[in-house]
């Protein structure tokens, strides 16, 4: 008598979900978006940052539709408008723990309330590494100068002098970038020696309007308390400080995949990101799918990550599909 008590408090306190999506940027909610549509009746958790990593960003110019553009925060409203106006439930909330080890996928938001999943949409992100410097945050939030992607907002700064900190790949790839728009890129080396790979180094040594500064760091961003006015930083051999004029801050340090209550689960690369079957937004565990900047280390873009929230959503109605079929002929044969 007891265990069917305890079975039934069990059964109302645990919410059954047909599809959970984790995340709330461009890869979310266009999951949302298709899995709606799809009579999916998918539940969606914003998670700690609501809109994800383009509620920093102040312009968004290159996403396709908004020929005037738009801002990263009301994108992310009209993004979400549009998957509850096709009848996703939005919440509050962030997945602070799962359970993929048997058939019924679990999660349990804030650490209290426990989800059981048919299917469950990964669009967790990436978050950016920034030095933690005061000035920098300040004009990062004011959207006035501080940037940590260069493909996303470089066309911004066309014709003027800008500082980026980096010595990887990704550092050297953005500070080419930038030198094909700006008319000086100041690169901040923090060792005397780049980590980049050879040839992406020398391509920036080779580039003429782009100056390497090695052994160098960054004191504080200036700024006249609305714009980027320019960069204080210091010889960390010699411990000189000197000014540097700029517009622009670009931090090209590395991303950090927001995948880690995943990690005893799902198969990930060396530095965090999920691994998909190649071609599909797939995990190596059956239900579970991975769309945005949670996958991507490669192009991070907001038009790439809703194209593989897109597949996510389709790829999940397809796996629905098929266990529905096998369900009816497993039913069928017992008949």
């Amino acid at each position: 008598m007891l265990n069917q008590i305890e079975t039934k408090n069990m059964s109302d306190t645990i919410e059954q979900v047909k599809c959970l999506i984790i995340g709330s940027g461009p890869a979310g909610y266009t999951a949302a978006i298709y899995a709606s549509r799809a009579n999916m009746f998918p539940v969606l958790y914003q998670g700690t940052q609501p809109g994800g990593q383009l509620t920093t960003t102040n312009d968004v110019e290159n996403f396709p539709g908004y020929p005037d553009g738009i801002t990263g925060p009301e994108m992310m409203i009209e993004l979400q408008n549009q998957a509850t106006r096709f009848g996703t439930d939005v919440r509050d909330g962030w997945i602070t723990k799962v359970d993929f080890s048997g058939d019924i996928h679990k999660v349990w938001v804030n650490d209290t309330k426990e989800i059981h999943c048919q299917t469950v949409i990964i669009s967790t992100g990436a978050s950016a590494k920034y030095l933690g410097l005061e000035s920098e945050q300040k004009y990062l939030k004011l959207g006035g100068g501080v940037s940590a992607c260069a493909v996303c907002d470089g066309f911004f700064y066309r014709n003027q002098e800008v500082v980026i900190v980096g010595a990887g790949d990704s550092a050297a790839e953005e500070a080419h970038y930038l030198s094909k728009l700006c008319t000086k890129v100041t690169m901040l080396v923090r060792r005397d020696e780049f980590r980049a790979s050879k040839i992406m180094a020398n391509r920036v040594i080779n580039t003429p309007n782009i100056e390497i500064l090695y052994n160098t760091e960054t004191d504080e961003v200036l700024g006249d308390g609305q714009v980027v006015t320019g960069v204080r930083a210091y010889n960390n051999k010699t411990e000189e400080k000197f000014e540097i004029p700029a517009t622009g801050f670009f931090v090209a340090i590395g991303h950090k995949p927001n995948t880690d209550i995943f990690k005893d689960f799902l198969d990930l690369d060396e530095t965090g990101y999920i691994i998909n079957v190649p071609g599909t937004s797939k995990t190596n565990i059956d239900g579970v799918f991975v769309s945005g900047d949670a996958a991507d280390h490669v192009y991070r873009q907001a038009v790439t990550a809703a194209g593989t929230g897109c597949m996510a959503a389709l790829d999940a109605e397809r796996y629905l599909a098929a266990k529905e079929s096998d369900f009816e002929v497993s039913t069928s044969t017992y008949n």
